[in-house]
C-alpha cells in the first residue's frame, strides 16, 4: 500500500468507531472456498478477535467479485470497504486498535519480514499445490471453485483461475518447480517459524501480533483442510511448538465464540 493511500485510509477510518455491525466476506464456506482463501480469511478472523473487535462473516458466491481488490477476505465496516490482511490491519491501526504498537523498531521490522516469509512460502504453495499440481486442480479446486455457477460458465471460470495462477507461478519462478521442492519450501519456511517462536507462546512473547493471527490462518487452514494428499500437513506436524501454537489461539480466540 502507498503513503497516499494509507494516508487516505488512516483520514477515513478514524473519523468513525468501529460498529458493530462490521462485516467480513468470503466465498461459501462449504461447497466453494479454497485452502488460500480460507487461510487469508482466517487470518483475519484471529486478527479481529486479538484486536477485540466484533465482526460477522458471511459467505457469497460472489465475494471475489465483490472485493475492490479482487482478493479474499475483504471487510465491509461503515461506509469503508477493505481488502486483505495488511490494509485491514492499517485500517484498524487509525481506530486505534493495533496488536504490535508496543513492539520497537527492530522488532517491527523482524514481524515485517517474517509475514514477508509466510506470504511468499505458504500463501504461495497453497497457491501452488490448489492449481499447478494436476489432481488437486482436478478432484478439488476447479470443482469446488466453480460449484455455484452452472455449466458452462463453471467451466470457463475455474479454467481461466487456473490459468491466471499458473501464469503469476511462472512469473514468479515457481512454475517449473516440482510438488517435493514446494512442499521442502514449507518445510524450511516452517522450520524458520518453528525456531523464532521457540517456547514463547507468541512469537513475540506474551501478546499476539498480526504476524501470529497470519501464520495461525494458514497453519490451521493446512491441517483442518482435505487435500488429495497429507504431505503438506504432515510438514507442519513435525513442529510440536507450531501446533501447541496453532491449538492455543484456537482456544483463546475460537473455541466457545461465535463466528
Amino acid at each position: 500500500m502507498s503513503l497516499a493511500a494509507e494516508a487516505f485510509v488512516s483520514q477515513m477510518a478514524a473519523a468513525e468507531p468501529w460498529p458493530e455491525s462490521a462485516t467480513l466476506y468470503q466465498p461459501l464456506k462449504e461447497d466453494q472456498i479454497l485452502l488460500s482463501d480460507c487461510a487469508s480469511s482466517l487470518a483475519v478472523q484471529a486478527y479481529l478477535r486479538m484486536c477485540g473487535l466484533p465482526v460477522q462473516v458471511v459467505c457469497r458466491a460472489n465475494a471475489e467479485y465483490m472485493s475492490p481488490s479482487g482478493k479474499i477476505p475483504f471487510i465491509h465496516v461503515g461506509n469503508q470497504v477493505v481488502s486483505e490482511l495488511g490494509p485491514i490491519v492499517q485500517f484498524t491501526k487509525a481506530k486505534g486498535h493495533s496488536l504490535s504498537e508496543g513492539l520497537d523498531d527492530v522488532q517491527r521490522a523482524e514481524m515485517k519480514a517474517y509475514m514477508e516469509l509466510v506470504n511468499n512460502m505458504l500463501l504461495t504453495a497453497e497457491l501452488y499445490i490448489q492449481w499447478c499440481d494436476d489432481p488437486t486442480a482436478a478432484e478439488i479446486s476447479r470443482p469446488r471453485y466453480s460449484s455455484p455457477y452452472s455449466w458452462p460458465l463453471s467451466n470457463i471460470l475455474a479454467y481461466q483461475k487456473q490459468w491466471e495462477v499458473r501464469r503469476k507461478m511462472n512469473a514468479i519462478g515457481w512454475g517449473g518447480k516440482t510438488l517435493e521442492q514446494v512442499y521442502e519450501d514449507v518445510s524450511q519456511c516452517c522450520q524458520a517459524l518453528s525456531q523464532r517462536l521457540g517456547t514463547q507462546p507468541y512469537f513475540f512473547n506474551k501478546q499476539p501480533t498480526e504476524l501470529d493471527a497470519l501464520v495461525f490462518g494458514h497453519l490451521f487452514t493446512i491441517l483442518t483442510t482435505r487435500l488429495t494428499s497429507t504431505e503438506l500437513a504432515e510438514r507442519i506436524k513435525s513442529y510440536s511448538n507450531l501446533l501447541s501454537f496453532c491449538r492455543r489461539i484456537e482456544q483463546t480466540y475460537f473455541e466457545n465464540k461465535s463466528s
